[in-house]
């Protein structure tokens, strides 16, 4: 049997999303957000300045606004509003040389007091031009351009409300120009019965079945005509105030000529009247500075004053600083209409990155109606900062400790799929039906590699661990505030997913010390605050401590500066600049305290400062501890390391 034909078309894509477009990062926007937040902006904030920024392939709202007001800025300055008035003169002048030229020839008393008509005309356009609508012209070259002055006024003032009329009504015959005249009569009469609310959907389809043809956007009611009519007419006012007082006055002069017929200005300027009354809210008042040498016709130079509305009403929406913007407000259409086909789809794209993060649960609404960081969005910040200081550890020592649930520990019950590094048992009859359910598939592979399942194991031993992290001024100063977050980050992370039996603490300590949760230390905002209360963050790792007295102890501080403070037996923290042995006294025998409960700790000394290294060294030897002092990069590395050492 012959095999048939398949035959294929192939064409442009024409809406949705791409669907040759990369997922969505959102990994890299989380980290994004992430940072700015534990830099001290609210979730909203980082949000927006995510979008305002941009990804790496797609262009940010800063951008797309900068485009916006270039080409604003560049309509301005390529054209000028008086075109119409420039060709009118230059019709005018044409007219009159050859109009002089013909009576010149002519030696008659006729011609001589026809040339001085010519003479004393006003020297203003307009006037010249109303003058001349009775003069018998001589020459027909003359009366040829004369003509076309009045059906040059004539479409552009139509093209001004109505699109495309400008080149429909050229060489227009007095049979279009009634047909134009009863359109803005019955127009007229049917806004007028709108404004007092006596139209009726019958009236409105008469018109359009009688005069659509002037209508191609296709209006399907009285009030989308409106709107269509209102926001040009709007423009064409504008247009209008953006001239000089001299030049508003010649083109209203010049508009009772158009056509040779005064009651269509009548009609035009009732039409006006009615769609301004009709819609108040339109821009009726405003007005462009045109600078150019481009000289634009009334019709050209209304649709610029359109477009320059347009672009400062998607601008607005681009700059999303009014209470309640939300990406969905960009009108797309707007986009890809003035910047281009690939603006349009930045836009989307930040639309759909926004819908994403909000549609997979990485923000939560607070009581007060802030948003905030979702768990799962702290469990991702956790993720990329535990990554990294994996690779930090593994780089430096070539070790992959993180990729464990526990080192040569009980099993748990559960696996989980190889990652490169493992070296835990196989879990025989989980890796087997894997390659079974692969070979169901259709895949001949016996056994692969994504077969492959380990034995998660735990350790035996749990640990309770205290995170003192130091927030005074001095953190946020030196640009130590970040860092101290994805070290807290990740050692959260770590602890959570490998370590899940181990018992978390984080404490701040600045004038006073306090228990946080992840999500408060990450949104936490650094505030002028003198004082290193490290008396009372051993107070509260120490009631931590004591609520876990069957698992290993650990201390972690985290600090840039030597205790300037402690706690007073009623509560309230005293402040001493140098330190005072008062609070040395305090800190020191809260330490001793805590090795009574057999404690390990380690201190992460920040910074360069001779005295603190001094102290931090007597500490650690009345302690049995250790002093460490990575560079900010290495921070989280270190404390992970040291806390994983500990528990070895």
């Amino acid at each position: 049997m012959a095999r048939r034909n398949k035959r294929y078309a192939y064409g442009p894509y024409a809406d949705g999303p791409d669907p040759l477009a990369p997922p969505f990062d959102l990994r890299v926007a989380m980290d994004e957000i992430g940072r700015d937040v534990m830099e001290g902006a609210s979730p909203r904030s980082a949000l927006q300045e995510l979008l305002r920024r941009g990804t790496e392939n797609r262009r940010g709202l800063d951008e797309l606004t900068r485009e916006v007001w270039q080409r604003r800025s560049r309509l301005q300055r390529e054209n000028r509003l008086d075109g119409t008035l420039q060709e009118v003169r230059e019709l005018l002048a044409r007219a009159l040389d050859a109009e002089r030229d013909s009576l010149g020839r002519q030696d008659t008393d006729d011609a001589r007091f026809r040339e001085m008509q010519l003479d004393a005309l006003p020297s203003d356009t307009g006037g010249a031009v109303r003058e001349l609508n009775d003069y018998d012209w001589q020459s027909s070259d003359a009366r040829e351009a004369y003509e076309q002055i009045r059906d040059l006024l004539g479409r552009e003032m139509l093209d001004q409300r109505f699109e495309g009329m400008k080149q429909a009504m050229e060489n227009a015959t007095p049979e279009d120009v009634e047909r134009i005249r009863e359109m803005l009569d019955d127009l007229n009469q049917l806004l007028a019965d709108h404004a007092a609310g006596q139209d009726t959907e019958q009236q409105f389809s008469e018109f359009m079945d009688k005069h659509g043809e002037f209508f191609p956007e296709n209006p399907t009611s009285t009030e989308e005509l409106i709107d269509t009519l209102a926001q040009r007419a709007a423009a064409a006012q504008r247009m209008l105030n953006s001239m000089t007082p001299e030049q508003q006055a010649q083109l209203m002069e010049l508009s009772q000529q158009a056509f040779g017929d005064p009651r269509l200005a009548q009609a035009m300027a009732q039409l006006d009247a009615q769609l301004q009354g009709l819609r108040p809210g339109e821009d009726w008042d405003g007005q462009g500075r045109f600078r150019g040498e481009n000289p634009m016709g009334m019709g050209e130079a209304t649709r610029a004053m359109e477009e320059l509305g347009q672009l400062d009403a998607l601008a607005e929406q681009l700059a999303q600083s009014y209470p309640g913007a939300r990406m969905e407000d960009i009108d797309l259409d707007a986009v890809g209409k003035h910047l281009g086909d690939q603006a349009r789809v930045d836009a989307r794209a930040l639309a759909e990155l926004q819908r994403e993060l909000e549609r997979q649960g990485l923000f939560d609404r607070a009581p007060d109606g802030s948003l905030q960081l979702s768990p799962k969005a702290l469990r991702r910040l956790g993720e990329s900062a535990l990554r990294d200081v994996v690779d930090k550890i593994g780089a430096r020592r070539g070790e992959r400790d993180t990729h464990r649930s526990g080192a040569a520990g009980e099993a748990t019950g559960a696996t989980r799929p190889w990652a490169f590094g493992d070296t835990e048992a196989w879990n025989v009859p989980r890796t087997l039906l894997n390659a079974q359910l692969r070979q169901a598939g259709g895949d001949p592979r016996r056994l692969d590699v994504t077969d492959v399942e380990i034995v998660e194991t735990e350790q035996k031993t749990r640990a309770v661990v205290a995170l003192c992290v130091d927030t005074s001024w001095s953190m946020v100063q030196d640009g130590r505030w970040v860092p101290m977050k994805r070290t807290a980050l990740a050692l959260h992370q770590l602890i959570s997913t490998r370590f899940r039996g181990d018992d978390l603490k984080l404490i701040t300590f600045g004038r006073h010390a306090r228990s946080v949760e992840l999500g408060e230390l990450v949104g936490l905002e650094g505030a002028w605050e003198q004082g290193t209360n490290l008396h009372h963050a051993m107070l509260l790792a120490g009631q931590h401590l004591r609520r876990s007295p069957d698992a290993q102890p650990v201390v972690l501080v985290v600090t840039d500066g030597e205790p300037t403070a402690h706690l007073a037996p009623d509560g309230h923290a005293i402040f001493d600049y140098p330190t005072s042995p008062e609070t040395l006294h305090a800190t020191v025998a809260e330490i001793d305290r805590l090795m009574g409960l057999k404690a390990a700790f380690t201190f992460f000394v920040l910074g360069d400062d001779p005295r603190l290294a001094v102290f931090m060294d007597g500490l650690a030897k009345r302690c049995g501890g250790r002093v460490v002092a990575p560079t900010l990069d290495g921070l989280g590395a270190e404390v992970v390391a040291d806390y994983l050492k500990t528990r070895r």
